[in-house]
């Protein structure tokens, strides 16, 4: 096949979520991008961020792990997070890689290249932007809340997030690849820190409402103190339309399966509970339903399948 023929999909998002839906596409017959925030300040990322002045590194970090096809013990060693030692305490080897990359090269975006050329990666990975960035959030009580590591922290309800400097120049690459595609996945993931930082941005919106692509929403199965606390799927939709308006969603993908009691009890100690899915209330937004088993059960925890949500998004190509 070649590079002209294979159908392009791109994938927005960032945190746990997106990396375990790479795994799986990375294995298809397909021309895969992914768009990924930059505006974590918790941990080495955020450590790295303010020392050097570039974009928060470790949600790159773990979408180059996901995509690369180098040997596993590189991988390891890519992600290996230092327990002890003046300074190096908390920080992965990864994010002190990227860091390094862009202090060579002299720019974020390049370094991201070298590092996925070096270690073998599949697809092209876009930071949403080549700068650094602050996440804020106002809360529906009027208080403003600044450091994607703090909002969750309040344990209020999100009104909206904004990010600052403005305005934020999105990489031009990532733009295009929004225009360019055929199929379009917003992962799942945290709905206000992870997935809207890159949706919010205006050029990244409006790409999203011009493109021809088709596109997909995975919703999360579970809620997440202090960002969707109560919140059904149609919840997580409407966020998304209030930040970026409606038109820009086609289908919203869901997991249709109980979940086990198990998995429910250990969640509920982190005041988290299954999304309900308000299957009625979404088609009322006019978008497409599409329920599946998305579940990896042989996790203990809440993980999607890798393989599933490759095969089913494969389809809809």
């Amino acid at each position: 096949m070649d590079h002209k023929t294979k159908p392009r999909v791109v994938v927005v998002g960032g945190g746990t979520g997106m990396p375990v839906l790479l795994r799986g596409l990375k294995n298809l017959p397909i021309d895969l991008s992914a768009i990924v925030t930059v505006a974590d300040d918790g941990g080495s990322s955020g450590r790295l961020r303010n020392e050097m002045a570039i974009p928060a590194p470790g949600d790159i970090r773990n979408v180059v792990a996901a995509l690369s096809d180098a040997e596993p013990m590189l991988l390891d060693l890519f992600q290996h997070r230092f327990a002890a030692g003046n300074g190096l305490s908390g920080h992965s080897m990864g994010n002190l890689l990227l860091a390094a990359m862009a202090s060579m090269t002299g720019d974020f975006y390049k370094g991201i290249k070298e590092i996925s050329r070096v270690l073998n990666v599949r697809g092209h990975i876009y930071p949403i932007a080549n700068h650094s960035m602050n996440l804020h959030a106002e809360m529906e009580d009027g208080t403003v809340v600044t450091g994607e590591s703090s909002i969750p922290k309040q344990n209020k309800k999100i009104k909206r997030v904004y990010v600052s400097p403005t305005p934020v120049q999105p990489l031009p690459e990532a733009v295009e690849a929004i225009k360019s595609a055929d199929l379009i996945v917003i992962s799942p993931g945290s709905l206000y820190t992870s997935i809207l930082p890159n949706i919010i941005i205006p050029e990244i919106g409006q790409a999203l409402k011009e493109t021809k692509a088709m596109v997909t929403y995975i919703c999360n199965v579970m809620t997440q103190e202090g960002e969707t606390s109560g919140y059904t799927a149609a919840d997580h939709i409407q966020a998304l339309f209030d930040h970026i308006g409606e038109g820009v969603l086609q289908s919203v993908i869901v997991h249709n399966q109980p979940i086990d009691q198990g998995v429910r009890a250990a969640y509920a100690e982190e005041n988290a509970e299954p999304v309900i899915y308000d299957i009625e209330r979404i088609k009322s937004m006019g978008l497409k339903v599409i329920e599946e088993d998305i579940i990896d059960h042989s996790k203990p925890m809440l993980r999607h399948d890798t393989e599933k949500l490759a095969k089913l998004l494969h389809s809809m190509l």
